[in-house]
């Protein structure tokens, strides 16, 4: 496992956590909460699934100044309340730098929930420098 060089601040509880960083690639499980639900079904707000593939995305491209400039997502299935969804992140293509193009899968209970691709940049230094 590679160590974690960005994202270090990052919330287990919003976007969940890191259980693999490789080259090029991370996988970030995320447990669902009732907080997380938008109705009386257990129906999972998107946004935190979209949080947590956003995150294995920058774990994939691990450069502590990288951020995100732009996404493509599509939601084929719904995610529940008391699942675990596992974000899937690797890094499609590195050039041209800064760009970096990483494509994602969030799957829950073995189904696809999210899919996309992530467009992030790496700047020379921090975005807020």
């Amino acid at each position: 496992m590679v160590d974690q060089r960005t994202h270090e601040q990052t919330s287990e509880a919003f976007v969940g956590r890191p259980v693999e960083i490789g080259e090029e690639t991370a996988v970030v499980e995320l447990e669902t909460t009732a907080e997380m639900a938008v109705d009386e079904t257990g129906l999972v707000h998107g946004g935190f699934v979209y949080g947590a593939a956003d995150y294995a995305a920058m774990l994939a491209v691990n450069e502590p100044t990288v951020v995100l400039t732009g996404s493509d997502v599509a939601y084929p299935n719904p995610t529940q309340v008391d699942e675990t969804v596992r974000a899937t992140a690797t890094v499609a293509d590195r050039d041209p730098r800064p760009s970096v193009d990483v494509t994602a899968e969030v799957v829950e209970s073995g189904e696809v929930v999210l899919s996309g691709t992530f467009d992030c940049a790496v700047p020379s230094e921090h975005v807020l420098s």
